[in-house]
């Protein structure tokens, strides 16, 4: 009992000496991160005083202060003049159909390339990776020439092909680098077990991926959002455009005020922020199983 006791008591010392201990270098890091946190943060932080400020209001006491009256007419303005809730819809309907479709896309391809052990996977892998290095600007004559031949031009599920393709290209590689160094001893055990190849994927190596998975999901869910070049050469309807191109049409058509600017770009970042918050756990999650691995 007293042997107990006296290990109980050296543990918390030493648990409060751990605590105690902070080195010069901890302290600078600490430092730099918040600093580059505050960095980061500002434009986003001026974006949100001049969103809610008067032009008189901006005009008076510029960028950098607090407004003085609390004001959502730009808000409001750009809510109705861009038809919001449809250029929204649309850029939801784009983004998650693609990231969910590229997602699931990269999974195959990468299993077969990385398991499955395809023949000429290196090859293929190669050709991926030139494929990403491709600048979109390259791609958009022979685009335009095939999607105004297929009837899709100035339609959603152009921009859906396109950017599934992109994104999917891009998970592959990914992927494929991942599922390449997956232990063939737990794969061989499976075998001789009588599990399918659907079954290795689904009960195997899915559970040990998914947070890579989420973190390909995040991001391709973002990129296609913020797609501002090819939807604009592609969705030349307004029913059809997303909302960088309607901030972008709105930018064009009209003299806009810097706080009107301001509230509109807010206006446009928010679903992804929401959509950021939501799945942030999962992609601390993939960073940190990446980084381990």
């Amino acid at each position: 009992m007293n042997n107990q006791a006296t290990l109980q008591a050296d543990a918390r010392v030493s648990s409060r000496h751990a605590r105690r201990i902070r080195t010069w270098g901890d302290w600078a890091g600490l430092i730099l991160l918040i600093a580059g946190a505050v960095i980061m943060l500002f434009p986003l932080l001026i974006l949100v005083l001049n969103a809610f400020k008067t032009t008189a209001d901006y005009n008076a006491t510029g960028p950098l202060s607090v407004p003085a009256h609390f004001s959502m007419d730009g808000i409001i303005s750009f809510w109705n003049k861009s038809n919001f809730p449809l250029k929204l819809g649309n850029s939801l309907l784009i983004s998650l159909v693609v990231a969910v479709v590229g997602v699931l896309l990269s999974v195959l391809n990468s299993f077969a390339l990385g398991i499955g052990r395809v023949k000429g996977n290196t090859v293929i892998l190669l050709f991926i990776m030139l494929a990403n290095m491709v600048p979109q600007e390259a791609l958009l004559y022979p685009l335009y020439v095939m999607f105004k031949w297929m009837g899709f031009y100035n339609s959603q599920w152009s921009i859906i092909i396109i950017f599934t393709i992109i994104q999917s290209a891009y998970g592959t590689y990914l992927l494929s680098s991942v599922y390449g160094t997956f232990p063939q001893a737990i794969l061989e055990a499976a075998t001789v077990d009588g599990a399918s190849r659907w079954q290795i994927l689904r009960k195997i190596v899915l559970p040990v991926s998914w947070s890579t998975i989420s973190v390909l999901f995040v991001f391709f869910f973002i990129w296609t959002w913020n797609e501002y070049m090819i939807p604009m050469a592609f969705l030349m309807s307004e029913k059809t455009q997303t909302i960088p191109l309607a901030l972008a049409t709105m930018q064009g058509q009209h003299t806009m005020a810097a706080t009107d600017l301001a509230s509109a770009s807010l206006l446009s970042i928010i679903p992804t922020i929401i959509f950021f918050i939501f799945f942030q756990r999962k992609l601390s999650q993939g960073i940190v199983a990446g980084a381990v691995k």
